[in-house]
């Protein structure tokens, strides 16, 4: 605990040095949800699972811990490449003090930017390109990561919906069959959703739901 302290209260030049890496260390811990959010593949597949859920009409099932356990692990399973990389090029050399903290983040920016300029959209790219007054980079590292960062998020979403939308066509089919179906029996005051859960559920087991959608959320990612 002293040392701590004395870090942070020397004067000397290399003790502020020291301060200001753990500030940065601390920061980025403090921003790491963020980061696995905008700079992975979680929110494409979060945004998948929800979908799912909710043209299930399940309700709270599954629920809300694994659908968010599945996505992390999902995450890290299509990361794995990615964080292997970083782990190699960049942590590795700056532990063994072979790089500075300046030439390790250059460093594990590469993968990440290389990782999100292959899922990101030409068109939502230009588009924050354009706003920043940012030239027209000349390869995927001179691209500013305050650029890429936000048009891989808008290009995640849009990649998520589509998905999301070809989820809801079966159920929705199910759905309206088995509205039309008590409408013609005259059974108006009995809930629709009562009747095609079941049915649902049962095509969604049948066709093997939960493979089909990992591995179109796996492919997506190849």
């Amino acid at each position: 605990m002293n040392e701590f302290v004395e870090i942070f209260s020397g004067t000397d030049p290399g003790n502020v040095s020291t301060a200001v890496q753990l500030l940065l260390l601390l920061t980025i811990f403090s921003l790491a949800p963020s980061i696995l959010i905008l700079l992975t593949s979680f929110t494409r597949i979060i945004i998948v699972l929800s979908f799912t859920r909710t043209s299930l009409a399940t309700q709270q099932m599954p629920p809300n811990q694994v659908l968010i356990g599945i996505a992390l692990f999902l995450t890290f399973f299509i990361m794995a490449p990615t964080f292997s990389q970083i782990n190699e090029e960049a942590i590795s050399p700056l532990m063994n003090e072979e790089i500075t903290l300046e030439e390790a983040y250059e460093l594990a920016s590469t993968p990440i930017k290389e990782f999100m300029a292959r899922h990101t959209r030409q068109r939502d790219l230009a588009l924050f390109l354009n706003y920043s007054g940012v030239e027209s980079p000349s390869s995927i590292e001179d691209i500013p990561l305050t650029v890429l960062v936000p048009a891989f998020a808008i290009s995640e979403l849009k990649t998520a919906f589509q998905m999301g939308f070809m989820i809801f066509i079966p159920f929705l089919v199910i759905d309206m069959t088995v509205a039309s179906v008590l409408m013609s029996m005259g059974m108006m005051m009995l809930p629709p959703v009562m009747i095609s859960l079941p049915f649902k559920v049962l095509l969604f087991v049948l066709v093997d739901g939960w493979y089909l959608i990992t591995q179109s959320l796996l492919q997506g990612f190849s």
